[in-house]
C-alpha cells in the first residue's frame, strides 16, 4: 500500500515538465505503479496525481454509489471524469503538466507536491504556504473526529 507524506518544494520547466521527487517516485516503483491519473482537486486549488489503481478503487467506490438510471448521478459521474489526464512519467521521472492544469490550478514556476496518504498534490506555492486551517480549529476538530466511534474512514 502506497502511503506519501511529506511536502517538497519544486519547480515547473518552461514546457510545464515536472520531477516527480526521488522519494515519491521510489514509492511508485515499490508498489510497480507507472501511470498515474491527474484531476483538479474536487474541493482545493490544487491538482491530484492518483496512482492508477488508487483512481481505480476510488472510481469504483464512486460508481458503486451512483445509480446509472438517474440523470443527476450521470452528471456527477460525468463532472468525476471530464477533465482527467493520464500521466505516464519519463524516464527521468518527470511529469507534464497540460497547460489548462496549470490554469485550472493556477500552478506557475514554484510548486510543492505535497504526499497526502495514497495521493499527491501538486499546490502553487505560495497557495501550500498559507495554512490550510487555523492551528486551534485543526486541534479542536482533529480532536472531535478522533473521539468519535465507529468513525468513517477517509
Amino acid at each position: 500500500m502506497i502511503r506519501f507524506l511529506g511536502n517538497i518544494e519544486a519547480k515547473l520547466d518552461a514546457k510545464g515538465r515536472i520531477f516527480i521527487p526521488s522519494q515519491f517516485r521510489k514509492q511508485l516503483l515499490n508498489a510497480a505503479e507507472d501511470t498515474l491519473i491527474m484531476r483538479k482537486d474536487t474541493f482545493q486549488n490544487c491538482l491530484t496525481l492518483y496512482p492508477e489503481s488508487v483512481w481505480n478503487e476510488d472510481l469504483n467506490e464512486l460508481r458503486s454509489r451512483l445509480n446509472k438510471w438517474n440523470a443527476k448521478h450521470q452528471q456527477i459521474l460525468r463532472q468525476f471524469v471530464k477533465d482527467v489526464e493520464i500521466i505516464v512519467p519519463d524516464s527521468n521521472g518527470r511529469i507534464l503538466i497540460p497547460k489548462r492544469y496549470l490554469k485550472m490550478a493556477d500552478l506557475h514556476t514554484e510548486v510543492e507536491i505535497i504526499g497526502v496518504d495514497n495521493k499527491l498534490e501538486i499546490w502553487s506555492k505560495n497557495k501550500a504556504e498559507e495554512s490550510f486551517m487555523d492551528p486551534h480549529e485543526f486541534g479542536t476538530t482533529l480532536e472531535e473526529i478522533m473521539s468519535q466511534e465507529n468513525n468513517p474512514k477517509i
